[in-house]
């Protein structure tokens, strides 16, 4: 029956089935193509965001024109360093008031919200602004990484090429998508996860048309760093030991005390971010107060000052540890959950993996005094550390894993890795309903789902959920004897018209038929054919099309039920799919979804009972 709440389709001669597409064609080609020279122009942008990062740095803390990175915490300002990052601060704020609000923020979140709610479409003007205010922020002290604000600009360099070409918006968000992917590989050189991390947190699906451009993309950013820096891992560490079986256990176990750190993390930010929503001065001015605890923090510990790329290194190999690394994580923590949570530009990455190396480490240190037969390493616990953070904070499970993997190149550390993330990811799950990507979207009304699963209908075929108890009518039949059928007590509202071959030519309902009936003459012999109550070419699906396949057709024909034909010659009608069959068809899921039940009943033997001797009277 047709939906009069859809428009039906022009009239068209034949049969109208489902157009089959392949798993990839030409399109997904010339996407890739697309997606390399994105990937290519934003590894560029992130090299020249490192420079202008350097720049600003070296001129704010050091007075001195550099283009050289260097870390601030070398600088000789004493208490003229809380001045640097509030005067960033308020740059950024101007930036954000009069250029554009979505530069605030740390880009991920920005860049999953235009997927899911504005069809993958960013405002051109976001692809100078974010890179350009991250500069600002990170280059005056701001404790952020630089890859958050590159991967934001790389996803709106996509964003804005698929806008300019005619894209269907699936076709934005794998260009949004391949441009943040090859952000991430440009600035750690990490292809593998940067896809991983793609898929994870911003394609929202797995699927060929999908991957291909993001790994061609990500492939290509990670050759454009190597030109300019050489493939050597961004975090060198020497040779790990392999782990001992009760080390693993421990490092399982250390995941999942991260993981409750992340999820306590994950909390304090908003709460900061609550807090300045409270404030009765207009948000620009709240990056600027966000900057006096990063300058305060700054001047107790230097080291909570920029990127801190080197703060991972320092403890990755060690360099920092007992009280002097608690009070710099504790202080790295407060200057970034309060500078982010003021809503000023920057990335959480780099401070998420300081922290948790930093608890990594110190918890391991902490094993191995109470424990050392464990067999524990101190590199090993701080690179689970860092990334059963990022995992438990970001959900990104297996972005966290090869990540770690890949800025190391440590393939002794994977096993570790992978049962500390999991043990991170399961203890975030079960402590908070959304990870630190998703709490702001969520907070807007908006349901943003982690699980990816195969479409169900797409695995059901059409044969095994349609009705086989068609009832048809007869092309060529006298339009009196089917109206005496429909009066005689048939219950169906719709019926195939079908020819002497058992072809389908169309589909006549009830009601074309009956309200027909009521507009003739009753005194003039109507001597009509079933055939001319047909009034658009037959609309009919498969019996081996998927039910999926099937509900999309009759959603673009604007019909509520499906003639159901063969493929071959003469293409019968063997059945009919209803909307009420599709829905039937999900019943299957619920049930295995649902229902628990034993299928195999392992008998247990029982004790025989020996019959007692007889009693021997003396």
């Amino acid at each position: 029956m047709p939906n009069a709440d859809l428009v039906p389709p022009p009239r068209r001669e034949g049969p109208l089935v489902p157009t089959e597409t392949a798993i990839v064609g030409r399109r997904v080609v010339l996407l890739s193509f697309v997606a390399m020279a994105v990937a290519a122009a934003a590894a560029v942008i992130a090299q020249f965001l490192m420079v202008l990062i350097g720049l600003i740095t070296n001129i704010s803390f050091y007075g001195r024109v550099s283009t050289d990175f260097a870390s601030p915490a070398g600088n000789k300002l004493g208490l003229w360093v809380i001045v640097v990052p509030v005067g960033g601060s308020i740059l950024v704020g101007l930036m954000a008031r009069y250029g554009s609000r979505a530069i605030r923020g740390h880009g991920i979140p920005e860049a999953m919200e235009r997927v899911l709610f504005h069809q993958s479409k960013i405002e051109p003007r976001i692809t100078l602004l974010k890179p350009l205010s991250a500069a600002l922020a990170i280059g005056t002290g701001g404790p952020f990484g630089a890859e958050g604000p590159i991967i934001a600009t790389g996803g709106a360099l996509g964003s804005v090429v698929g806008q300019v070409l005619s894209t269907t918006a699936d076709e934005r968000k794998i260009l949004l998508a391949s441009g943040a992917a090859a952000g991430m590989a440009a600035t750690f050189g990490s292809p593998v996860a940067a896809v991983l991390l793609a898929i994870e947190l911003l394609l929202f699906e797995y699927r060929a048309r999908s991957i291909i451009p993001v790994a061609l993309a990500s492939a290509t950013a990670t050759g454009v760093r190597f030109a300019f820096n050489g493939s050597e891992p961004i975090f060198k560490m020497t040779d790990l030991v392999e782990p001992s079986g009760s080390a693993l256990a421990s490092y399982i176990v250390l995941g999942a005390l991260v993981g409750a750190v992340s999820v306590l993390v994950t909390r304090a930010v908003y709460e900061v971010e609550d807090l300045f929503e409270k404030l009765p001065i207009h948000w620009m001015w709240w990056p600027a107060l966000g900057g006096i605890a990063v300058g305060v923090c700054g001047y107790f510990s230097p080291h909570t000052l920029g990127v801190g790329y080197d703060n991972i290194d320092l403890i990755l190999h060690g360099g920092i540890v007992g009280t002097a690394l608690v009070v710099f994580c504790t202080l790295k923590f407060i200057s970034w959950a309060i500078s982010l949570g003021s809503g000023t530009s920057g990335g959480t990455l780099a401070p998420l993996f300081t922290i948790g190396g930093g608890v990594g480490s110190v918890l391991t240190s902490l094993a191995i005094i109470v424990a050392p037969g464990l067999g524990l390493d101190v590199r090993i616990g701080a690179l689970v550390g860092m990334a059963a953070m990022f995992a438990g904070a970001s959900r990104a499970l297996l972005a966290s894993c090869v990540f770690a993997f890949e800025i190391t190149r440590q393939p002794l550390g994977l096993l570790p890795l992978l049962g500390g993330c999991t043990a991170a990811y399961l203890v975030s799950l079960l402590g908070m309903k959304n990870s630190i990507m998703t709490e702001r979207i969520a907070r807007r009304g908006a349901r943003v789902l982690g699980d990816y699963a195969a479409d169900f209908l797409g695995q059901v075929l059409v044969r095994d959920c349609a009705s086989t108890k068609v009832v048809t009518l007869a092309a060529d039949e006298p339009l009196s004897v089917a109206r005496a059928f429909l009066e005689s007590g048939a219950t169906h509202t719709g019926f195939p018209v079908v020819d002497d071959k058992g072809e389908c030519i169309g589909v006549v309902t009830r009601k074309d038929l009956l309200e027909d009936d009521a507009r003739a003459d009753p005194n003039k012999v109507d001597d009509r054919r079933v055939r001319d109550m047909v009034k658009r070419p037959p609309v009919v699906i498969y019996d081996d099309s998927s039910a999926r396949e099937a509900t999309d057709h009759m959603i673009i024909e604007a019909v509520g039920r499906l003639p159901v034909v063969t493929r071959k010659e003469p293409a019968k009608v063997i059945a009919i799919l209803t909307r009420s069959d599709v829905i039937r068809a999900h019943r299957r899921r619920i049930e295995e979804e649902k229902d628990r039940m034993r299928h195999l009943h392992i008998p247990i033997p029982r004790r025989k009972s020996v019959p007692s001797l007889p009693t021997i009277s003396s």
